[in-house]
């Protein structure tokens, strides 16, 4: 007697099937006693290894998600959770906080669950992301490109960040800002903020001004406060700045709140932008401009790339989707020279 057989004739799936071996609160009762009752009929007796038990199965899609503030990573997780259900496919959810190490974390959510595939959202791979071919199963990275790791079996799609960010500082100078404060994470661990800070560096190159990051960068993490403790660095640093470029709007946010509470009108005294486009931009006042990343289109192609990878053994898609300037009214433009 097999799991299969004891869910063919129980009715029920072999995901079911497993939870119930292993003790799972996450069955119905009536499921849980049509299944106890097969294996009370033939006898059934697991593989005494719960380890092995749970490897003779794999279950689900697993979504492991860097940080809890994240508003973006929120819509696209409601939404891609959507299209991986609507094909039959279970979704398993992991946050974890945005400085732990999401290899670490996948590898035991494998020895734990077996997983079809596995999503990463806010990953930062350079360094250790060659121990996902140990894995020998299909992952895909959401809002960071992993094109550069060159795996067979991790996907990506995302916007160029890097470009993305030099629009953003094009779109200030283009308004007479030349003092220009920059808010974003550790460019040494944060492979995003490392490639957006590349594309400040270079928009103010182009335009032949000067950047220190030493007095115009503060580090945050992704979150409401983190921006807010930034934006109050920055001030001590150079209060004469005119404009803040915040690498995400929730920290743009905590840098508005933080400005106000120093006595900065926004955009009057000071322009503030941020990126992602989460809606929240939109409702806040001011309105926030900001870089917006297309949060349906991440989520409905990373979840299409991931599926057909897992069913049809197809290699890796590297996918960079276009990104849009939002305009909002956070920006001032100043009298140009």
């Amino acid at each position: 007697m097999t799991i299969k057989e004891i869910a063919k004739e129980s009715g029920y799936g072999v995901g079911t099937v497993s939870r119930v071996l292993n003790h799972s609160p996450n069955v119905s009762d009536e499921a849980r006693e049509a299944i106890l009752a097969v294996i009370e009929k033939h006898h059934f007796e697991p593989n005494p290894n719960a380890k092995h038990l749970k490897l003779q199965t794999k279950f689900g899609i697993a979504i492991i998600v860097k940080g809890t503030q994240n508003m973006l990573f929120a819509s696209i997780l409601e939404k891609m959770q959507v299209c991986i259900e609507r094909s039959g496919i279970a979704t398993l959810i992991y946050y974890i906080d945005q400085d732990a190490n999401e290899v670490d974390r996948a590898l035991s959510v494998c020895k734990e669950r077996n997983p079809y595939g596995i999503v990463f959202m806010g990953s930062n791979l350079e360094e250790n992301g060659g121990v996902l071919k140990e894995l020998e199963i299909p992952c895909q990275i959401v809002t960071n490109s992993a094109a550069s790791l060159n795996m067979k079996n991790v996907s990506s799609i995302a916007v160029d960040d890097t470009a993305a960010a030099s629009c953003m500082i094009d779109y200030l100078v283009a308004r007479g800002h030349r003092n220009i404060g920059i808010i974003g994470g550790d460019p040494t661990l944060s492979r995003p903020s490392y490639l957006r800070l590349g594309g400040c560096q270079t928009s103010f190159f182009r335009h032949r001004i000067p950047f220190d990051p030493d007095s115009q960068y503060a580090y945050a993490r992704f979150s409401l406060e983190g921006g807010y403790r930034a934006t109050e660095e920055l001030l001590q640093k150079d209060p004469d700045m005119t404009a803040i470029f915040a690498m995400s709007d929730i920290m743009a946010i905590g840098a508005i709140r933080a400005l106000y509470d120093h006595g900065r009108r926004v955009p009057l005294d000071i322009s503030v932008t941020g990126y992602d486009g989460i809606e929240l931009s939109k409702y806040i006042h001011p309105t926030l401009t900001t870089v917006r990343q297309n949060a349906d289109r991440l989520a409905t192609r990373g979840a299409e790339i991931l599926i057909r990878c897992i069913r049809e053994g197809t290699d890796a898609v590297h996918e960079v989707i276009p990104y849009e300037l939002q305009e909002g009214t956070s920006v001032r433009t100043l009298s140009l020279p």
